[in-house]
């Protein structure tokens, strides 16, 4: 975890309230945490899920990990460390996007529990629903979609969550979808379900 380097800075309360704005948007601002290995789903799914949401006039966001690499963290890498940082920062940016009101939508492989647990904490109670997006290390290999298995058995690539990195599979998420036997419709309609039960689009 970065020290803080910053000083003499103080948090400048808004006018408008979060309430407020999630009133005007007839929402709930909230992050959905979909986490697994790599091909097992994360961003197809979480794409459906903004596709329906749109579709019931609701507004969402998708923080994808490469999409993220690009730009806010295109200066680290993937040892355990720069991990821990990468998570970090996408967490602060999805707790003021959630703070905006958007159900923001996050998919990131995040292999360590205490770093997902970090995101969490900083969201509070009901503002986080970690999605454990399922799928065996074989179903992931023969997907494959950015042929990274393939470069992570050949040696081209080190620390490769799955086959040299460890993944700590969540011990009590707000939602499992086991992309092995559910198909993208059906694991979508389980995460719509779930933010209907939990009051999210439907308060």
């Amino acid at each position: 975890m970065k020290k803080n380097k910053a000083t003499n800075v103080i948090w400048h309360a808004h006018v408008i309230k979060k309430e407020e704005r999630e009133d005007l948007l007839k929402q709930k601002g909230v992050v959905l945490w979909f986490t697994g290995l790599s091909g097992s789903g994360k961003s197809t799914v979480a794409n459906e899920v903004a596709n329906k949401l749109h579709s019931m006039g609701k507004l969402s966001y998708i923080l994808d990990g490469d999409n993220i690499r690009h730009g806010l963290n295109k200066d680290l890498g993937f040892s355990p460390e720069d991990r821990t940082e990468n998570i970090r920062r996408i967490s602060e940016v999805a707790n003021l996007f959630a703070d905006a009101g958007l159900i923001t939508i996050t998919a990131f492989i995040s292999p360590y529990i205490k770093d997902r647990n970090f995101c969490r904490t900083l969201l509070g109670k009901g503002r986080f629903i970690e999605i454990f997006t399922k799928a065996c290390l074989d179903t992931c290999e023969q997907r494959d979609p950015k042929g990274l298995y393939k470069k992570a058995r050949e040696g081209k690539i080190k620390e490769f969550t799955g086959i040299d990195a460890p993944y700590e599979e969540p011990k009590t998420p707000e939602l499992v979808i086991d992309t092995d036997k559910e198909s993208v419709e059906e694991s979508a309609d389980k995460v719509i379900k779930k933010l209907e039960e939990f009051k999210i689009i439907n308060y």
